[in-house]
């Protein structure tokens, strides 16, 4: 094996759980999220001798990953509707404060599903993955201020949502 396939082999083996579960918070689906970063490693190794700062992997591996979701999101085909076995019963809710909460992390969740790629990118990598504005921006090749306003707009979508979620589920309730 060569130095680069080691080198390689070796941050794959210490990284792989965290890039999976990056991947997963863009993609919301398991599957999808191995595939992203089979891709992004993919392309990392590729470009390994390129790469002079080894100490930003992290940083290369999760660009390339934000770039090629992006770019799955482009494409018509990922607009159609996934069809699942199961069908989501919102109405029937467990009684426990932690199966309520759980619920309620679930529609947060869900919420965030919908929210456009570059913008999901950037709830993900400020409150999910816990980076700063800069290195958020460094992630998603942008400045500071598109990650501002970025995250802004998530937010005002996910309160908008959660407002019209909440008017639908109290009307429900009072019939």
């Amino acid at each position: 094996m060569t130095e680069t396939a080691e080198e390689f082999s070796a941050y794959v083996a210490t990284r792989q759980r965290a890039l999976i579960r990056t991947a997963y918070l863009l993609t919301g689906d398991h599957h999808s999220a191995e595939d992203l970063v089979q891709i992004a490693l993919a392309r990392t190794y590729v470009a390994w001798n390129r790469i002079r700062d080894k100490q930003g992997l992290d940083a290369y591996v999760r660009r390339t990953m934000i770039n090629e979701h992006t770019g799955w999101w482009r494409r018509a085909w990922r607009r159609l509707e996934h069809s699942t076995d199961v069908v989501p019963d919102h109405s029937t809710r467990p009684g426990t404060d932690h199966a309520a909460s759980s619920a309620d992390r679930d529609e947060m969740w869900d919420l965030v599903c919908t929210l456009p790629p570059r913008q999901r990118a950037a709830v993900v990598l400020r409150y999910f993955e816990d980076l700063s504005e800069a290195e958020t921006a460094e992630a998603l090749g942008c400045s500071v201020g598109t990650v501002k306003s970025q995250t802004s707009r998530a937010l005002a979508t996910l309160r908008a949502r959660l407002h019209q979620l909440a008017a639908a589920t109290t009307e429900e309730g009072s019939r």
